[in-house]
């Protein structure tokens, strides 16, 4: 097999890379993303499932359900 199908890495100018890490870090350090990775470090992840955010807090759902869009896939997302 010749490569990998899958997009390993964004190929951007340095510029617009720099800008694309100065924005990650900045989403990341939101308060509602805070709020988030702090409540998955409370509950706690498991190698059989997902921690799925809903509108009413968090439920632990299948690997399988959770990246699969739970049976919609993930095409038109």
């Amino acid at each position: 097999m010749k490569g990998t199908p899958f997009k390993l890495k964004q190929k951007l100018k340095p510029a617009a890379a720099k800008r694309k890490a100065e924005a990650d870090v900045a989403m990341a350090k939101t308060p509602a993303r805070k709020a988030r990775k702090a409540e998955n470090q409370r509950i706690g992840q498991r190698s059989d499932s997902d921690l799925h955010h809903t509108g009413s807090g968090v439920k632990r759902v299948s690997i399988k359900n959770n990246r699969g869009n739970f049976g919609n896939g993930t095409k038109n997302e």
